[in-house]
């Protein structure tokens, strides 16, 4: 390896692989399997030098700051109705920590959350999820999995007293939207931009964090429509504008997805009484459920 200067606070993928005479494909594994101390920053791996001499002098990994901490049992993430029940149905044993995509994202990459659902539009390329995670959980023992492709649209009340046609008509209405970070209000403020308007020429009555408050505020009256799930607006008897079909999936850690409280859910799902209520979820497909559709 080339010499340094004892100041030299991270070593590269290079560096590390010359000092421990592996190849980098093996260093990218030790990576992935966690098993190696190292960050991630600008997009490229680098191992902070301490940490590492201390790994190599006793095998052990300094658990000094969140990376090396135990995730807790929790599913974070986006809100799906049908993922709620599953874990409530199969008793699991998994907690539920339901606050929109992004912030899902966040609370796992801090080991807040074994797993946490998302459904995060990449506007450009039409697809769902992978850039939203890509960049940031490579190297990460992670594994993106389907659990279902669902329609999305305008809750309205029941019978559409409004005539509500598609989102060209939301200003002369009351709103309910998401907060921001949700999937729900990527999608919806993408679907603005399609009709040339913006976010501030609507009246927006209320901000909901859940896929249930939506259907609140639209059953209370508080809103004419709100952003939702097909699905639930059916099971509540109230109307809907389909807008986009849209795909829902689990970001897991790939230890836990090993562990009781994970399997315990997954082999729930391919019971008859999983898959005959996912049939009453109007709008879903489940097909591909569990399918990995991107691996770190």
């Amino acid at each position: 390896m080339n010499a340094r200067t004892d100041t030299t606070e991270f070593l590269t993928t290079k560096e590390v692989a010359e000092l421990l005479r592996i190849k980098e494909r093996k260093l990218y594994d030790l990576v992935s399997a966690q098993e190696i101390p190292c960050v991630k920053a600008t997009g490229k791996l680098l191992f902070p030098k301490t940490e590492l001499m201390h790994w190599i002098r006793t095998g052990e990994m300094q658990q000094s700051d969140a990376k090396g901490a135990k995730r807790l049992n929790v599913v974070s993430g986006s809100h799906d109705p049908l993922l709620e029940w599953a874990i409530r149905e199969s008793a699991c044993g998994l907690a539920m920590q339901f606050d929109g995509s992004l912030s899902g994202l966040d609370c796992f990459e801090n080991n807040l959350s074994v797993a946490s659902g998302l459904h995060v539009l990449n506007p450009n390329a039409k697809a769902w999820n992978t850039h939203a995670i890509q960049s940031r959980f490579a190297g990460h023992n992670v594994v993106l999995l389907n659990w279902a492709t669902r329609q999305q649209g305008l809750i309205v009340a029941q019978g559409n007293p409004k005539n509500i046609s598609g989102i060209g008509d939301l200003p002369k209405l009351k709103v309910a939207t998401r907060q921001v970070g949700a999937g729900g209000m990527i999608l919806f403020e993408h679907l603005l931009r399609q009709q040339g308007l913006e976010l501030n020429a609507l009246n927006i009555t209320q901000t909901c964090r859940t896929e249930n408050d939506t259907i609140a505020a639209v059953a209370s009256g508080t809103a004419d429509t709100a952003p939702g799930l097909q699905a639930l607006a059916c099971q509540f008897g109230l109307g809907f504008v389909p807008t986009r079909q849209e795909r829902f999936d689990v970001l897991v850690c790939r230890k836990a997805w090993f562990d009781a409280p994970f399997q315990t859910l997954m082999k729930f799902t391919q019971t008859s009484l999983f898959k005959e209520k996912a049939k009453q979820f109007e709008g879903y497909n489940t097909t591909a459920l569990g399918t990995v559709v991107w691996n770190a």
